[in-house]
C-alpha cells in the first residue's frame, strides 16, 4: 500500500484514510467519473423530456395554422397522430424520466455511495484531491490547497 506523496495535506474531507492503497483510490476515482457521466446523461434525458413537451405543445399552433390555410386533412392528421402521442409504448417522457431516476440512476448512486462508505469512510474525490496536490504550485496565488 502506498500512502500519498509528501505533499501539503488536503482538507480532512478529501484525505486518504490510512491504509488505503492507490488501486482503491483509482477504482473509486473511476467509479466517481462514471457516476458523473451518468449525471450528465440524466441531464440530457431531462432536456429530451422538455424538448419533446415543447414540440408537442407547438403542434397545437401547427394544427391551427394548417386549418387556417385550408389543409383540414393534414391538420387532422397532426392532431390525431402526433399530439399526445407516446414516445415509447405506453410512455410519455415524464414516465421515462421517472423510471430512469427510480431505477438505474438511483441504483448507480447507491452503489457508488456504498463503495465510498465501505472503502474510504464515505469520503469523496480523494483521487482528484491528490491530483490537485500533485499538480498545483505550492505558494503560488491561485494554487492554494484549500479555500
Amino acid at each position: 500500500m502506498s500512502e500519498p506523496k509528501d505533499l501539503p495535506a488536503v482538507d480532512a474531507d478529501h484525505a486518504r484514510p490510512r491504509g488505503v492503497d492507490d488501486a482503491t483510490v483509482a477504482a473509486l476515482g473511476e467509479l466517481s467519473k462514471a457516476l458523473e457521466t451518468v449525471h450528465r446523461a440524466r441531464g440530457h434525458l431531462y432536456s429530451m423530456h422538455q424538448l419533446i413537451g415543447g414540440a408537442d405543445a407547438t403542434l397545437d399552433r401547427v394544427v391551427q395554422l394548417l386549418r387556417g390555410a385550408g389543409h383540414r386533412h393534414m391538420a387532422d392528421r397532426v392532431e390525431t397522430e402526433l399530439i399526445g402521442r407516446n414516445v415509447l409504448p405506453g410512455r410519455w417522457t415524464f414516465q421515462i424520466v421517472e423510471e430512469f431516476d427510480d431505477g438505474y440512476y438511483a441504483t448507480f448512486q447507491a452503489v457508488e455511495r456504498a463503495a465510498r462508505e465501505a472503502l474510504v469512510g464515505g469520503r469523496r474525490h480523494i483521487h482528484e484531491a491528490e491530483m490537485k496536490q500533485a499538480r498545483r504550485t505550492v505558494g503560488r496565488p491561485g494554487h492554494e490547497a484549500t479555500p
